[in-house]
Order: structure tokens, then C-alpha cells, then sequence
């Protein structure tokens, strides 16, 4: 009998490194400056916020570390879930990543990529869902060959990425005529309702992605090592990168400034920077920043399929766990992921469904992050090849920021709550259908 392919472990450090940075760095360091700044009502606050969401995020990495060193197996926190509480649990959170959350960040990335690329070339409106479908696709095709082509083209764009950072940090800091500290939006144009809490929130999405690389953890080299090295380190050069982008920014354009200017306050600062062509530069940036970051999603979310079809927890199974014996790559479970978030871009609005989702993805993270204490408490002799440092403290910060996250999206979206709920029940069913007694 001929032996089925499976996934290859192709992956070293700085491959992983690359994925970590380049899910998490997208937009958002260009694009909430502003809405962090409203909520925090002035720059040295706004800061703080950039820095406590960071270290929440370092917090969470960290927890996710030890467990992921003790499983390093495809498939994530869907693996975590499943070998601490049960193949249910296991499921419920597969489902969620695979059904709306992974395709709707996919298919808003292609849909925020298309945006930019018609303003960029000045381009008719109409040409943004079809843009938006051939970036997807580009990068799908890509994703299709070894994932040593998406490693190396995740590398490059991350490396792409850094240039436009690079060069905010080195004006800001060097050549900023303004006190990065101290500036307050004034209350006469100041018109956000928010608060330091809510400032923090709104840091949280722009550092989320980086769980992302647990995905693969069945093709990383020596994954025992290198998942906790790659997951803490590049959170540690995204939580620098972030204060530095925020502090060159501030340094730059006063609090008022920003306000007025909003998602439009980085490409400004270019124009101050580096004249009219500033603008054009840092748009490319941003273009390989998305471009990066949607190749981290399309890499990662199709192993969570195929690591649930591998369990024959879904509907043909044995098709969706179908590897490739050239390439050793998922492609059915990838093609799949293209076609619902294609569906998702001519459909619906791909970002209201990534708020929607934030819910639940942060339930499971909070479950996840308890999960740590369930293992050292029925598992004392395991062998930890990783362990947080400080503990219990590190993952009770974790747990304590992921609840912070949970509560804030019920206040403010408590029908978008009920919705991702609703999202994740219908999978019940689904499971149970999959798992009855007379198959």
C-alpha cells in the first residue's frame, strides 16, 4: 500500500521568526495610531497603551510557549484544546478558525490590499473586489508549492516590511521637532469616547496573529526549541518595533494633528518626512507589510483543516487531509480556505466578521492559557522543554488580559458577541454528527 505524503518539516528559525512578525505586523501599527490616541486622550498615555498591550501579548506568547513546546504537532491551539479537554473543545475551536475566522482575516487583508493598490495606481473603485480576489489567489498558488517558497517569501516581505519602520523611527527620533510625551488632544477636537482600558483594547487586535505560528508546528525543525525562541522573540521585535513607529510618529505630528489626520496620520508624516514621494514610499511599504501578513494567514489557517481532517473530525475528511507527495502541502485543505474567503469578499464584510470572531478566539485563549495549569497539575513529571518564567504570574497576567478583551467586547458589541457564539454552536451539531455511535 502506498503510504500517504505528509507535511514536511522544513522550517527553521528565522523562518519562523518571520512568520511570528509578519502575521502580526500588517496595518495596524500604520492605521490605530490615531483611534489609540483618541481613546487615550494624549501621547504619553497612548504610549503606555502601545506598551501594555504589548507586554499582554509577551504574557500570552509565553503560556502558549510551553504548552506548544509540549505538543509540537499541526494544528495549534486545536491541538492544544483537544489534548487537554477533549476532542469537543478541540473541535469547537478548529471550527471557528477554519469556517469564518481564517478565511473572513484573509479575505479582509486581500479586500484592504485591493484598497490600496487602486489608490496607488489610481485605479476605478470597481476594480477592488477583483483585485482583491487575484492577490488572494497569487498568494494561494504560492502557498500550493513547498512551504519553503512561502517561508522565503514571508522572510522577504517581512524584511520589506521593516524598511518603512525603519525609516519612521530613524526621522521620528532624529529629526522630530516635538515632545513625543506630555501632548494632549484638546478637547475641542477631541470626539472619541474611550478610556486608557479601551485604548489597550484596540492595541490587542493589532498585536494579535502571532499564535498563528502554532499552526505549523508540525513542519518547524526541532519544534520544541524553536516555536517558544521564534514565538517570544518576534514578539519581542514587534513590541519594540511598535514603540518606536508610535514614539517617531509622536515625535513628528502633534496629538491634534493626529486626531484630525485619523488612518490617513502615517502617510502624512511621510509627506513631513520625505516630501510628496514619502506618501507613494510608505504605501508600498504598507502593500508588502499586507502582502506578508496575508501570506502568514494563507500559510497557517489551511493546517488547522488538515490537522482536523487528519482526526476525521469534518466532512471529507480524507480529501481535506490530502498532502501533495512534490510539494508536501495541504492543498486541498488550502484551496478550500481560498474559496470560502473568496465567497467572504464578494459577500460580506470580511472585517465586521473578524470583530465578530475576536470573541471567541479570545474565549479559547483564555481556556487555552488555563489549560497550562491543568498540564503541571496532572502531568508533574512531564518533561517541559520550555517553561514560563515566573509562573504562576505570566499566565495569570495572560489570562487576566484575555478576560479584560472578553469583557470589553460585550460591553461594547454585545449583539456581535451573541453572533460569534451563535457561529461556534452551530458546529455542535456538526461534531456530534461526525462522532455518533453507529459509524
Amino acid at each position: 500500500m502506498k503510504q500517504q505524503a505528509q507535511l514536511k518539516r522544513s522550517l527553521g528559525l528565522w523562518s519562523s521568526l518571520a512568520l511570528v512578525i509578519g502575521t502580526v505586523i500588517g496595518s495596524g501599527i500604520f492605521f490605530k495610531q490615531a483611534s489609540v490616541l483618541d481613546y487615550s486622550h494624549s501621547t504619553t498615555m497612548a504610549l503606555l497603551a502601545w506598551i501594555f498591550g504589548g507586554l499582554l501579548t509577551l504574557a500570552s506568547g509565553l503560556t502558549i510557549a510551553e504548552i506548544g513546546a509540549q505538543m509540537p504537532h499541526t494544528g495549534g491551539l486545536y491541538f492544544y484544546m483537544e489534548k487537554i479537554y477533549g476532542k469537543l473543545w478541540g473541535f469547537l475551536s478548529g471550527w471557528m478558525q477554519i469556517i469564518v475566522y481564517g478565511p473572513a482575516m484573509i479575505a479582509a487583508l486581500g479586500s484592504y490590499l485591493a484598497v490600496l493598490l487602486v489608490a496607488f495606481f489610481d485605479l476605478p473603485n470597481s476594480w477592488e473586489h477583483p483585485l482583491a480576489i487575484f492577490s488572494v489567489a497569487l498568494i494561494t498558488i504560492f502557498n500550493l508549492l513547498s512551504n519553503r517558497y512561502g517561508a522565503a517569501f514571508q522572510i522577504l516581505t517581512t524584511i520589506g516590511k521593516f524598511i518603512p519602520i525603519i525609516a519612521i523611527i530613524i526621522f521620528g527620533l532624529f529629526f522630530g521637532d516635538h515632545n513625543a510625551l506630555g501632548n494632549v488632544v484638546s478637547q475641542s477636537s477631541s470626539s472619541s469616547t474611550g478610556n486608557f482600558g479601551v485604548a489597550i483594547l484596540a492595541t490587542l487586535f493589532a498585536y494579535d496573529g502571532w499564535i498563528l505560528l502554532a499552526n505549523m508546528g508540525g513542519e518547524i525543525k526541532n519544534p520544541q526549541k524553536l516555536l517558544p525562541l521564534a514565538i517570544i522573540w518576534g514578539l519581542v521585535i514587534v513590541l519594540v518595533a511598535y514603540i518606536l513607529v508610535t514614539w517617531g510618529i509622536f515625535s513628528v505630528l502633534t496629538a491634534d494633528q493626529i486626531h484630525q489626520f485619523g488612518e490617513d496620520a502615517a502617510p502624512h508624516f511621510a509627506s513631513i518626512a520625505f516630501g510628496n514621494l514619502g506618501g507613494k514610499l510608505l504605501n508600498i511599504g504598507i502593500i508588502i507589510s499586507i502582502a506578508g501578513c496575508l501570506n502568514g494567514k494563507i500559510m497557517s489557517f489551511p493546517r488547522i483543516m488538515y490537522a482536523m481532517a487528519k482526526n476525521d473530525d469534518l466532512p471529507f475528511s480524507k480529501k481535506l487531509a490530502y498532502v501533495n507527495a512534490k510539494t508536501h502541502s495541504p492543498m486541498i485543505a488550502t484551496l478550500v480556505i481560498f474559496c470560502i474567503a473568496v465567497l467572504m469578499i464578494l459577500s460580506v464584510n470580511a472585517d465586521r466578521l473578524t470583530e465578530l470572531c475576536i470573541f471567541t478566539v479570545y474565549c479559547f485563549y483564555v481556556i487555552a492559557f488555563c489549560g497550562l495549569f491543568k498540564l503541571r497539575l496532572v502531568h508533574p513529571q512531564r518533561p517541559r522543554p520550555f517553561s514560563v518564567p515566573l509562573y504562576p504570574w505570566i499566565p495569570l497576567i495572560a489570562i487576566g488580559g484575555a478576560i479584560f478583551v472578553l469583557i470589553s467586547e460585550i460591553i461594547s458589541d454585545t449583539q456581535g458577541v451573541l453572533v460569534s457564539l451563535i457561529i461556534v454552536i452551530v458546529g455542535i451539531p456538526i461534531y456530534f454528527y461526525k462522532n455518533r455511535p453507529e459509524r
